[in-house]
């Protein structure tokens, strides 16, 4: 088989080794065959290239090319002798032998073409070349012969991002040869991405905005400034330039009105993030471009006492946590913008607010959603303490920060509940307490139903809750339509997204103390818990502290609980248990009993859920565990978690001697064939446990062939 092969890729590759390496895949002949097929009508530039591409035999990037003209585009002068273009097909990297060509890399990527001084002494301008050399050109109205460059880094032997910066010197200056020369070290220092806020830029006076006087001290004068294009943040390789952030920032603009040399000499002490280097056109004063804050300490730079009070009509927003303008910080620019009407729930709707730092936690943030910004909105259902409604968000969601249009970016129309809340139109804190268990329950975990913000009713001023709408309904709605359809890992599946969101609540310390299949939704593509702590009266405070009252679904309630007891995480695991039992069966807990005094009586002193089909003694197993009598025997969420897990990804370990090819055996001295001794005894599995451990045989005494 090997041979057939090789004798295949002998046949693609033209055949026999290569004479000179013994190579079967020498480049070598490809680049021979091509000989006919192009001239640059002098003799000793066409030798030149053909040396070049018959020393190519592993080594790819030996070889250089003759280019037609008219693979450039976008061809500009730069300097005497030396002209930017883009080279449309880029450069050979290796043999295609299906298409039978030269694969390409970097298609329209930019070169120097730089003219040849004496084309038949090609190979000495070559030698001294010190950058990546691709080929030769011809320009068709010169005549002139051109070498073509990719300018590619001495150091990183690539084009990074020093000469990205290098071939944008011929596009600016500051009118000093100083400054300039300062500036270009500082960029010509920059090979990796880590580098790059230690290149400093000329920044022409015109990209600021906003200009505002400061404070004068005895080195010059200060201002502040918007930045309109924001700091360099890496280099877009399609467009060819640089990729730019926090457009409009705030900076400081820094004169100092001494001589040029004691300038550079305190930009080189200067220890505040910095950006470059402006001129103020008026007075051709320089000015270091600054953010104010200390590199050294990372924090604000409250040193400088000549802006201090100042900076705090503007830094008052930068974040402590960020030491820069983060998420938080356009929130907290916001906030005189919007109000509920109540201190207690716009204070928690800001702390959400001003916890949201990075981009992964703007979910977690709250808002303040007029009640205008709903339409469509339709009745759904009664709960416990208020109803519930489905509508359509006009805005939705938000998503990220737009730096460009300085607001936020969002999801658009969205479907949501609402739900409202009876008699909140004096909630305490105690109750917007409650509110927040399903905001920290919520946070990062799409488990639990997500929870965007409170709205207020025009006319009952209740407050509402903005949630996630689940267009199946509750998981009780959802097994009434879909139970007979549903396989076994569907509903271990559903299972295990329901324990998923559990851990995480039981993570957080929290405890759901209202756990039934009603407040378990079905969304799009997950199950989620919802209602963490909510569905209670607005003055809840103080029916919690009344005695024998005891909230919730009665067959869901742990024993414990309807006995006076506090609500512990194992409360929550026995009404889990029910649920589990309620998803395997299909059916309501007790749905053929009163749910009274006499039920509770029963629970109590025992009674449990019966099944009414088969069900697999792993599972039974486990639903007695989590309705133990005793709460320290019920297993932790995280156990069940994994348990279902288990069950839904099930894997197993090939023991090394398992063989499952045919094989030829000649076993000797078998005993007669009989069933296990309990084989009748255990429906949960084929053999028990115990006879299969009763088995333990030494291979090693048959006889196999």
């Amino acid at each position: 088989m090997g041979q057939r092969i090789r004798k295949l890729l002998l046949q693609s590759f033209g055949g026999d080794k290569c004479k000179k390496c013994g190579n079967d895949l020498c480049y070598v002949k490809h680049f021979e065959q091509n000989f006919d097929y192009w001239t640059s009508d002098n003799y000793d530039i066409d030798e030149f290239i053909k040396d070049t591409q018959l020393s190519a035999h592993n080594n790819i990037s030996k070889a250089s090319e003759w280019i037609p003209y008219n693979r450039f585009d976008d061809i500009k002068y730069i300097s005497e002798n030396r002209y930017e273009a883009n080279w449309i097909d880029g450069y050979i990297y290796g043999w295609d032998n299906k298409n039978r060509n030269w694969k390409r890399f970097n298609q329209d990527m930019l070169v120097t073409l730089k003219s040849l001084n004496n084309p038949k002494d090609v190979t000495s301008e070559f030698t001294m070349n010190k950058v990546k050399f691709h080929g030769i050109t011809q320009n068709p109205q010169t005549k002139v012969y051109m070498m073509v460059l990719s300018d590619k880094c001495k150091k990183c032997n690539c084009i990074c991002y020093a000469i990205h910066f290098q071939q944008n010197f011929i596009k600016w200056t500051s009118g000093n040869d100083n400054i300039d020369k300062f500036i270009q070290n500082t960029q010509l220092s920059i090979h990796k991405f880590y580098e790059l806020s230690n290149a400093l830029e000329w920044i022409p006076y015109n990209r600021f905005n906003n200009i505002k006087y400061i404070k004068i001290n005895m080195l010059g004068r200060v201002f502040k400034a918007n930045w309109i294009d924001g700091y360099i943040n890496r280099w877009d390789n399609d467009d060819q330039n640089w990729i730019r952030s926090d457009k409009n920032m705030i900076v400081i603009l820094k004169i100092l009105e001494i001589n040029t040399i004691e300038f550079i000499n305190t930009i080189k002490q200067e220890k505040y993030e910095f950006y470059g280097i402006s001129q103020e056109p008026q007075t051709k004063n320089y000015m270091m471009v600054l953010s104010g804050k200390c590199m050294k300490r990372n924090r604000v730079n409250i040193r400088v006492k000549y802006c201090q009070e100042d900076f705090d009509d503007w830094t008052s927003y930068e974040c402590k946590k960020c030491n820069h303008v983060c998420n938080a910080s356009y929130f907290q620019k916001n906030f005189e913008n919007w109000t509920s009407g109540n201190d207690d729930i716009n204070r928690l709707i800001q702390d959400t607010q001003l916890s949201v730092h990075y981009q992964y936690e703007i979910l977690n943030a709250l808002e303040w959603i007029p009640y205008n910004r709903f339409y469509d909105i339709k009745y759904i259902a009664r709960g416990g303490f208020g109803k519930v409604y489905k509508a359509n968000w006009i805005d939705g969601r938000i998503v990220r920060w737009d730096n460009e249009n300085k607001n936020w970016e969002r999801s658009g129309n969205k479907f949501v509940a609402l739900k409202s809340l009876n008699n909140s139109s004096n909630a305490t804190f105690e109750f917007m307490n409650e509110i927040s268990l399903h905001h920290r329950g919520s946070e990062d975990n799409a488990f639990i139903v997500g929870f965007y913000g409170i709205t207020q009713h025009p006319e009952t001023k209740n407050y509402i809750m903005v949630l996630d709408y689940a267009e199946d309904g509750s998981l009780r709605d959802y097994l009434d339509k879909t139970y007979n359809k549903l396989d076994w890992d569907g509903k271990i599946g559903h299972l295990h997204d329901i324990t998923l969101g559990l851990t995480c609540i039981h993570e957080k310390r929290l405890i759901h103390r209202d756990l039934h299949i009603g407040n378990i939704l079905k969304l799009k593509s997950n199950i989620a818990i919802t209602d963490m702590g909510l569905c209670k009266p607005a003055d809840y405070n103080q029916l919690k502290n009344a005695k024998n009252n005891v909230y919730g679904i009665l067959p869901y309630i742990a024993p414990e609980i309807l006995r006076g007891g506090n609500y512990t995480k194992a409360a929550d695991i026995y009404s889990l248990g029910i649920i589990i039992y309620e998803m395997i069966s299909g059916f309501p807990p007790y749905y053929d009993l009163s749910h009274d005094n006499n039920l509770a009586i029963k629970i109590c002193q025992g009674l449990r859920p019966k099944f009414n089909i088969k069900v697999p003694q792993l599972i039974v197993h486990l639903i007695k565990r989590c309705l133990d009598s005793n709460p320290l025997d019920r297993p932790k969420a995280g156990e069940i978690e994994d348990i279902l897990y288990k069950w839904k990804y099930l894997s197993y370990k090939t023991h090394s001697e398992a063989i499952y090819t045919s094989r030829l055996f000649d076993f000797n001295n078998l005993p007669e064939p009989k069933n296990s001794d309990d084989y009748y005894k255990h429906a949960d599995n084929i053999i028990s446990l115990e006879f299969s451990a009763s088995l333990q045989i030494d291979i090693s005494q048959l006889n196999i062939n």
